[in-house]
């Protein structure tokens, strides 16, 4: 067992279901390693290959889908673990994990989700990942994957339920008949705090989709660069993530940007010389914002940075940069007109599923989901139960569903 193995207790290593140790040949796997097999094994990881990142997976090769995101959020938070001191492991399986949960067509799937599942406790893809993770996930009865207490500590971005933030905003972690399995893994956690790895993931998150989202936008043109209508996209900023911002501070923030020697100086054309600059710039820039973290990180305590022993430093300055770029690619892509039509739709598919997968009952749901069916004790349970199966399609099998049962 290396240092930073040692750094996590029999707590943090223990599972809510034990296991006794693997009798195989094989080289004996440490826990944490463990746990990012089963993730990396399981069925709602590979579904992730064919759900919306941004650009539906289904228009075009290059853009990114919620697996290959998944993929590169691993890549940084592995990184930037491993530079912490924090253990790579957990922060890695946590980034693989992190958007399990998410339903079919991204964020837009999420929202109508949310409004179906009002009656049985509402829809938050944080709040699914967990489920799937303790419940519905088939490694173990009643325990789903059976990680580590670390791990799902880890895994779990937003560590209170529906109506609990402090903030107020509607994000969540748990639905409340997963409580148990939440109270289990948050035991000696402080009340409503991350602990370091699942920052480390969020801010892996961020990094990655404020930069590959600008990435893909470019590359599918919808995003040029070195035109950018400067007033809209502050418009954009300020509705969707920084409302108070006034148009000098973000002025200054795309100033900063654009002094990146990377930063284009040319339309993209479509070329091998031309994407290689954009993913120049996707480097520096991921390196830009990692690097001031782990600067402003270690100038603020003292390692280990180990589970509740330490925070996250966010710079300002940092920050400021990840929301502009957010700020141009919900500009150029997420508000695009064909989108906002298209999204229209989605939600109108998901919402007659659900209806008719609620009259028809256990014969239209697959084996496992009739099963929860049969076991539910009233009308809200089922209804959970409909909305994790609708959950785990992916864009392509739900609008297949949709074709079959609805005509």
């Amino acid at each position: 067992m290396d240092q930073v193995e040692q750094r996590y207790d029999a707590h943090a290593r223990e599972r809510i279901v034990p296991e006794p140790p693997k009798r195989v040949e094989a080289p004996e796997r440490l826990p944490f390693e463990r746990d990012r097999a089963r993730v990396v094994h399981a069925a709602s990881f590979r579904r992730l290959a064919a759900k919306t990142q941004v650009v539906g997976p289904q228009s075009d090769d290059f853009v990114r889908n919620r697996l290959t995101h998944s993929l590169e959020v691993a890549q940084i938070a592995r990184d930037l673990s491993r530079a912490l001191g924090t253990h790579p492991d957990i922060t890695e399986t946590a980034a693989l994990a992190h958007d399990l949960g998410h339903p079919p067509f991204g964020h837009n799937g999420e929202r109508a989700l949310a409004e179906l599942a009002t009656g049985c406790g509402g829809f938050e893809g944080n709040a699914q990942t967990l489920r799937l993770l303790t419940r519905l996930e088939a490694k173990t009865p009643g325990a789903g994957l059976n990680l580590t207490r670390a791990t799902l500590d880890a895994c779990t971005k937003y560590p209170w339920g529906r109506g609990e933030a402090a903030d107020g905003n509607g994000k969540f972690g748990v639905y409340d008949d997963d409580r148990p399995a939440f109270d289990w893994l948050r035991v000696g956690a402080p009340v409503g705090e991350r602990c370091l790895e699942a920052q480390v993931m969020d801010l892996a998150d961020d990094v990655a989709y404020s930069v590959h989202d600008v990435e893909d936008g470019t590359v599918a043109g919808k995003v040029d660069l070195t035109r950018l209508d400067a007033a809209a996209v502050w418009d954009t900023v300020r509705v969707w993530y920084q409302p108070d911002a006034s148009d000098a501070e973000l002025d200054d923030v795309l100033d900063r940007l654009r002094a990146v020697g990377s930063w284009p100086r040319a339309p993209y054309d479509g070329g091998r010389a031309g994407l290689a600059a954009l993913k120049n710039l996707t480097s520096d820039l991921i390196g830009r914002f990692c690097g001031a973290v782990q600067q402003a990180t270690f100038a603020a305590g003292e390692e280990p940075f180990v589970r509740y022993a330490g925070d996250l430093v966010i710079p300002e300055a940092t920050w400021a940069e990840i929301t502009v770029l957010k700020g141009i690619a919900a500009h150029y892509v997420m508000e695009d007109a064909d989108r906002v039509a298209l999204q229209v739709r989605q939600r109108e598919l998901l919402a007659a599923l659900v209806d008719v997968l609620l009259d028809r009952g256990p014969d239209a749901l697959d084996e496992m989901y009739a099963a929860d069916w049969h076991a539910a004790a009233d009308d809200a349970a089922r209804t959970r139960v409909v909305i994790d199966q609708v959950a785990s399609l992916t864009d392509a099998s739900a609008v297949a569903w949709h074709e079959r049962l609805l005509g």
